[in-house]
């Protein structure tokens, strides 16, 4: 097996291949980035059995052949190397041997046979979407999305298919994420929970201007572009009702600029309680003052004008929340509509700029509202996308909060 391709067109396919491969592994095989060549069309394959990645890329004077090489070893290897460097890799003798300029590096190997691949099952729902309105979906979800919960089905997120939309859910049992896609997918019904790891390396490959098919079949979702095909294992388990913690239509309006918003949060978060993080939220006409304190007896305060004519206000809420939020959303003014300090409230972009911008909802809601499966919380975000028929994509985004009602 040989074959030669510069720097430049290997790296970045392995970069994403080698990102599937942990770094420390109970079988030294998965250690490993699996190197087939057929022709001219080398394939990069790393997995870790539960995420499955394989990378394509054009190659010139080939012989084929396959093996498996350490993954991390060839990153670094390659990433060392010069630009437009060109690399030679042969094996020999049962060793990889990589060659540029005047550098040489031998490499351990192991048989392709031993390299162990996620058996898909044939997939009954396949659509074809917009790289860059899944990546948007999932970059405006993932934040909400559990880590090492003992609630595995929380560790991912829930892609759902119903009534012809697309959702991405995502919750860790304080916060709930929602996105909603084109209104209009032709397939069946279906609902899966993809883990937390495949949808950061699915995130990280989608990239390109063209389109991504997807296939959920009942145990894996496959992924597949021009360059890369993704297979990942399904989570198996029931996830929550996530529509219980959709807010009521609130009746008071407030309206400011996002990123002022997000800086004056970014402050007062210096002196909230470090467990809790709660800030307070006081509005009157024409004014939002934040504050927020410690144990310490320490304070901070904001001041900002913003847009409001109702009656006197005061909420709270979990400024890493807040924080999360803004920084998923895009436009550059925000409107906030409440009812009362027990109630939801409703955050979105500012509808000025709806020619060219997104638009993005916010709802607060109290802990009361939370469902049954997620404990007392502090926090619920809940996410929508929906399709704009002005120009191409406008995403609507709906977010919901619970207040802080503090220390639980």
């Amino acid at each position: 097996m040989k074959f030669s391709v510069s720097k430049d067109e290997l790296i970045k396919p392995l970069n994403l291949v080698a990102g599937v491969v942990e770094r420390r592994q109970t079988l030294p095989i998965l250690s490993n980035v699996l190197l087939s060549l057929d022709g001219q069309n080398l394939s990069l394959t790393g997995t870790d059995l539960e995420v499955e990645l394989v990378g394509r890329l054009g190659v010139t004077g080939a012989a084929d052949g396959d093996i498996t090489v350490p993954a991390r070893k060839l990153v670094d290897i390659c990433k060392s190397l010069p630009d437009g460097a060109d690399i030679e890799f042969s094996v020999e003798d049962g060793r990889a041997l990589v060659k540029a300029g005047r550098s040489r590096f031998t490499l351990s190997t192991l048989p392709a046979s031993e390299f162990p691949t996620v058996e898909a099952d044939v997939g009954d729902i396949e659509l074809s979407l917009s790289q860059a309105l899944v990546r948007s979906m999932i970059e405006r979800t993932a934040f909400a999305m559990a880590q090492q919960d003992v609630r595995y089905y929380l560790n991912g997120m829930y892609v759902e298919l119903a009534s012809g939309r697309l959702r991405f859910v995502a919750t860790d049992g304080h916060r709930l994420a929602l996105c909603t896609g084109p209104d209009q997918v032709e397939v069946a019904d279906t609902a899966v929970i993809v883990p937390r790891k495949g949808i950061l390396e699915l995130a990280r490959l989608l990239d390109g201007e063209g389109s991504v098919s997807l296939v959920m079949g009942s145990n894996h979702v496959r992924a597949v572009t021009e360059q890369f095909t993704f297979t990942s294992k399904l989570v198996d388990g029931k996830f929550p009702d996530y529509e219980r913690v959709l807010p009521k239509s609130p009746d008071k309006s407030v309206s400011g600029n996002r990123l002022e918003l997000k800086q004056a949060f970014t402050r007062t978060a210096i002196l909230s309680n470090e467990k809790y993080r709660g800030v307070r939220l006081s509005l009157t006409p024409g004014s939002l003052e934040i504050t927020a304190n410690n144990p310490e007896q320490e304070q901070a305060e904001e001041s900002l004008a913003v847009g409001y004519s109702g009656d006197v206000l005061e909420v709270g809420f979990n400024v890493s929340y807040l924080l999360d939020v803004l920084g998923v959303l895009s436009g550059e003014s925000i409107r906030m509509s409440l009812s009362d300090s027990a109630n939801s409230a409703l955050i979105e972009e500012g509808w000025s700029e709806i020619a060219n911008r997104s638009a993005a909802l916010l709802t607060l809601c109290s802990a009361e509202n939370s469902f049954h499966s997620i404990r007392s919380s502090k926090v619920s975000i809940a996410l929508v996308l929906s399709r704009s028929s002005l120009v191409g994509f406008m995403v609507c985004l709906r977010l919901v909060i619970s207040q802080v009602l503090g220390p639980s």
